[in-house]
């Protein structure tokens, strides 16, 4: 590991992480009821075990659980996005990659609506996100084995399958809706658009694990994807089979990807927004962007959830996101066409 790379992850990551945990109180601390700072942290880390100090119960309840578990599903949501994103990116050498390629909304929606038709959404919370992480994993693994020629896995068929399977699902996605009642039809939108309402300890148990273990498994093949970045050729005249290693990556990145969006709903552009920006600050070595991608993903959806809960009405994160993210896919594309979409 260079000199230049020791600094940036003994400097830049530690930094990150405390503006992170900054941001987890402040986010925790602020809502319809204001709870002061101080005692924010305190009922955390009473409830950690790390404090015994006599709290307010009402307090307690709404900082610990309520607004504490939705801020730690927005951050694991942020971080799998976005580390998802960076891989994307890195394997294609486009800017503009995105989870959304693989047919992971679609698939999720798909799955979503099947549960919500079924009508066993009411009999365990457990029931949607199952469904919808099925959905998304399916898809997929579809798209994968639609686009794979001789064993390999060319970029072009890739997006190109993801597109017409997207297509094709949101389409039967589309048709499920006509034949549901108006209630459903609400319940599937309300998730459809990507909220971080009414998440409970149970939402952080069901993604917590599959996305971190695919996270730092994907942090573990940071070399091999500096290394696909050089090209096909270089790839392998170093002995990497980059073939396969894409294949190990699209599977980790899928799972992430699929467990975030099964609990949080549909969220555009956490993927795409992060990693360019981080990239520019961090460089393109990707065992520091991908670190420090986890932590700034969390750092932004957490913002964009904070910024939708303090409006006068609150408005879903999902919408937070696209409105900042439509503007910056539009000027990654615009300077694409400059330079032909490789990475920089």
């Amino acid at each position: 590991m260079s000199k230049n790379v020791y600094t940036k992850i003994k400097i830049v990551l530690p930094v990150m992480a405390a503006a992170l945990l900054v941001l987890i109180i402040v986010t925790t601390a602020f809502g319809s009821v204001n709870v002061p700072l101080r005692q924010t942290l305190g009922i955390i880390l009473k409830n950690l075990g790390f404090a015994s100090i006599q709290i307010d119960s009402r307090l307690e309840s709404i900082i610990f659980y309520i607004r504490l578990p939705r801020v730690i599903v927005a951050a694991i949501v942020g971080a799998a996005l976005s580390v998802s994103g960076t891989v994307m990116q890195g394997m294609f050498r486009n800017p503009m990659a995105d989870p959304g390629i693989l047919g992971v909304s679609s698939g999720a929606g798909l799955g979503a609506v099947t549960a919500i038709a079924l009508g066993i959404t009411s009999k365990s919370m457990f029931f949607l996100p199952l469904f919808a992480a099925v959905g998304a994993l399916i898809a997929s693994f579809l798209i994968f084995m639609l686009s794979v020629r001789n064993g390999k896995v060319p970029v072009m068929n890739l997006i190109l399958s993801g597109i017409a399977v997207s297509m094709f699902l949101s389409a039967v996605t589309t048709t499920i809706l006509k034949f549901i009642s108006g209630n459903q039809v609400k319940r599937f939108i309300f998730w459809s658009v990507g909220s971080l309402n009414d998440k409970t300890w149970e939402s952080v148990e069901i993604i917590i694990f599959p996305v971190l273990i695919c996270t730092v498994m994907l942090v573990l093949l940071a070399k091999e994807l500096n290394v696909m970045l050089l090209g096909e050729e270089e790839a392998q005249s170093v002995g990497l089979n980059s073939s396969r290693m894409r294949k190990i990556m699209l599977i980790l990145s899928s799972v992430s990807t699929a467990a975030a969006v099964s609990v949080s709903g549909t969220i555009s552009f956490v993927g795409l927004i992060v990693p360019h920006i981080l990239r520019l600050i961090v460089g393109p070595d990707h065992r520091i962007l991908l670190p420090a991608s986890a932590i700034g993903g969390a750092f932004f959806l957490l913002a964009c959830d904070f910024v939708g809960i303090m409006m006068p009405r609150e408005i879903n994160v999902g919408i937070v996101t696209s409105l900042l993210g439509a503007p910056y896919f539009l000027y990654l594309l615009n300077k694409a066409r400059s330079n032909a979409g490789n990475l920089r």
